[in-house]
C-alpha cells in the first residue's frame, strides 16, 4: 500500500486550529495511508521579504521548508504561513509546490474572509487552507493543475475558485494517483 508521511510546519504564528484541520484532513483526502504530524514552527525567512512588492517570495520560503533532513520523496513537507505570498510572474499565490517533489506551501492571509471585507468566518477559512494543502500536496505526488473546476487540483486564479472547487480529487486525477501504489 502507498504511504506518505506529512509534516505541517507552521512558517511564523500561524492559527493553531486551521494547522490541527490541516493535519487531521490530510488522511482522509490523500491516496494510500497518510501520517501526519504537526512540527515545530520555523521563522519566516526575512530575506523572502520583497520591499518592493510588500509580499514574502514563496519561492524562497519553499527552499527554506526543503532543508529538512528527510529527503525520501514518501515524507512530505506543507508549510502554512499568514504571509502574503508571490511568485514573480504572478500579483500572488494561495501556494506553491515541488512538481513532483518533497515541499509545499500554502498561505492563509488571502484565505481569509475578512481579506476581502467580509467577518470573520474560521470554518470558511479552515476548509479554504485544506483546499490549498491538498492542492499543493497533489503537486508534489506530480499532479498538474487540472481542468474540472471542482477537483481539488483546479488552478485558483482567485477566490471564488477555491471556494467553488471541492477538497476530493477528480476521477482522472484519482486514477493518476492510483497508479503511485
Amino acid at each position: 500500500m502507498f504511504e506518505i508521511r506529512v509534516r505541517v510546519v507552521p512558517v511564523g504564528e500561524v492559527d493553531e486550529e486551521v494547522l490541527r484541520s490541516i493535519r487531521d484532513s490530510l488522511p482522509n483526502i490523500l491516496p494510500g495511508k497518510v501520517e501526519t504530524t504537526i512540527v515545530d514552527r520555523i521563522k519566516v525567512p526575512a530575506d523572502a521579504f520583497s520591499t518592493k512588492r510588500g509580499q514574502y517570495s514563496s519561492t524562497s520560503i519553499l527552499k527554506k521548508l526543503g532543508e529538512s533532513p528527510e529527503k525520501s520523496l514518501r515524507d512530505k513537507v506543507v508549510g502554512v504561513a499568514e504571509v502574503d505570498l508571490f511568485v514573480p510572474w504572478l500579483n500572488f499565490v494561495f501556494g506553491e509546490a515541488e512538481c513532483p517533489g518533497r515541499t509545499s506551501l500554502i498561505s492563509t492571509f488571502r484565505l481569509r474572509p475578512e481579506f476581502y471585507g467580509f467577518p470573520v468566518d474560521k470554518h470558511l477559512l479552515i476548509d479554504r487552507a485544506v483546499k490549498e494543502a491538498v492542492h499543493e500536496l497533489g503537486h508534489t505526488l506530480g499532479l498538474a493543475h487540472c481542468k474540472d473546476s471542482r477537483c481539488v487540483m483546479f488552478f485558483s486564479n482567485n477566490i471564488a475558485d477555491t471556494d467553488h472547487k471541492g477538497r476530493e480529487f477528480c476521477g482522472f486525477c484519482r486514477q493518476k494517483l492510483s497508479k503511485l501504489e
